[in-house]
């Protein structure tokens, strides 16, 4: 995924800028980076932050630049802020989505003599190509709405120029932007948690498809937000920082609402509930108090030296990676009989190694309740997981198993989503012979909406359901 905060000041930019990206480090593992605007020129800088924290990467730079405006970006993939000089102007733009048809716009761009920058695995530069197509347009708000139009997918923006920043929310508002106030600035960002240490109250969310320009002074509302909504309801359960909220809802109180929901229709025996840190925390603590059983952590996770999310490409490698990161508390795992809620199950290696993890430590009995339902189809708007193809999730695999086939219709997919049938009952247990838990049980669909706490309607479900 990914994340961004941009600062406009009337002092210097850069402490807030510089800790307020900071702030989004969970939202991407990959590259950062950070431009400033100030004394007529731009500066920027871009770093790998696969195995280090943003903060010794970019100690220097929070020392050296110099400027009034800034933005920063944390990014899974591509390293942000591009740079791009054009009738506009010069200007910096940072990206969060995913684009589906980028080939079809590259061609597109392509026939009118445009270069676009080559990445070193062959791909075309995402927000590379969303600056190209605002550049199409006479102006940036034509050019921006022109972008968000011609992508099949989803599109949040900041766009640093020497008059401002303009900050985009994607038309659906699949990922929050919010907006920050303080005496002399303004910031926008995707976590309102960035900016609270920093001194800034909340002033505003961004409605879908909003388009403003924010300068020291104000911000101005160029383009309203439209009515349709379909936020996508992983931020709360999975990507989002415990003490963020979303439309008002608090990440950390939406959790401790899907525990209780889970409790509810559960009714197994454990002597332990535990979560697995970090997302699965705050829903095992929900699930224990609903329950009466006690909380405790089987294993610690290591974070003196772990604090990045840092996996290798190789599958074996990155099982044991996510493997040394849990410490056992063997004290707690030996004869007992625990309950483990994670987030999600995606391909199930991780928890399946988890699971082994305490058996071997002396664990009775393991049981397992993910904190949303099966996923079915792979994230079109966000990259949730990294799947290149819908059979590299479990769930898809034991369902072509069950039909005889990897082609499944879309109308016994949705039998397969259904918790109350018999198929959905068989795929569960295929599921969990499969990865070894003594039980398992997911979170309904409507339960884990209710907990969120906004319509239905105004959330994206697509991977559990197939709904746009």
């Amino acid at each position: 995924m990914g994340g961004f905060f941009g600062v406009t000041s009337k002092e210097d930019c850069v402490f807030d800028l510089f800790f307020g990206t900071d702030y989004h480090c969970h939202l991407g593992t990959r590259r950062a980076g950070l431009c400033v605007y100030g004394d007529g020129k731009f500066d920027r800088s871009i770093h790998s932050i696969s195995n280090s924290p943003f903060r010794t990467k970019f100690e220097s730079e929070a020392n050296s630049m110099k400027g009034n405006y800034g933005i920063g970006s944390i990014s899974d993939y591509e390293g942000q802020p591009v740079l791009m000089r054009s009738h506009h102007g010069t200007f910096a733009i940072t990206t969060v989505g995913k684009i589906n048809n980028s080939k079809e716009l590259v061609d597109d761009i392509l026939t009118g003599s445009v270069h676009l920058f080559e990445m070193s695995n062959g791909e075309i530069s995402q927000t590379e190509l969303v600056a190209s197509l605002i550049n199409q347009k006479e102006n940036f708000i034509e050019g921006i709405r022109y972008a968000q139009e011609m992508i099949d997918g989803s599109i949040s923006m900041l766009i640093l120029t020497p008059k401002g920043i303009y900050a985009v929310r994607d038309l659906l508002g699949r990922t929050p932007v919010v907006v920050g106030k303080k005496e002399d600035a303004y910031c926008v960002c995707m976590e309102d948690t960035s900016f609270l240490n920093l001194g800034y109250q909340r002033h505003k969310e961004l409605g879908p498809g909003e388009i403003v320009v924010m300068e020291p002074e104000g911000i101005k509302t160029l383009v309203l937000p439209g009515t349709d909504m379909k936020m996508c309801t992983f931020m709360w359960v999975y990507y989002g920082y415990p003490s963020s909220s979303y439309e008002g809802i608090s990440v950390e109180k939406m959790r401790y609402r899907c525990g209780q929901s889970i409790a509810k229709r559960d009714d197994v025996e454990v002597d332990i509930v535990a979560g697995v840190p970090d997302s699965g925390m705050a829903h095992a603590i929900g699930y224990s108090n609903e329950s009466k059983v006690p909380f405790a952590r089987p294993f610690i996770k290591y974070t003196p030296t772990w604090s990045r999310s840092f996996m290798p490409t190789i599958q074996s490698k990155r099982n044991l990676i996510a493997k040394m990161k849990l410490i056992a508390v063997e004290d707690i795992i030996r004869d007992n009989r625990l309950l483990l809620i994670d987030d999600s199950i995606v391909r199930g290696t991780q928890l399946r190694e988890t699971t082994e993890f305490l058996f071997e430590r002396g664990a009775k009995e393991v049981h397992i309740r993910p904190a949303c339902p099966p996923i079915l189809y792979g994230c079109k708007y966000l990259n949730f997981s990294s799947s290149k193809s819908d059979m590299e999730l479990i769930a898809r695999q034991v369902i072509a198993e069950l039909e005889g086939t990897e082609d499944v219709p879309k109308e016994r997919l949705d039998v397969y989503a259904d918790p109350d049938t018999e198929e959905y009952k068989n795929m569960l247990e295929v599921i969990r012979q499969r990865l070894s838990f003594t039980s398992l049980r997911f979170n309904r669909l409507d339960d884990m909406l209710d907990a969120v706490g906004l319509d239905h309607c105004k959330l994206c479900t697509y991977c559990w359901n197939g709904k746009e």
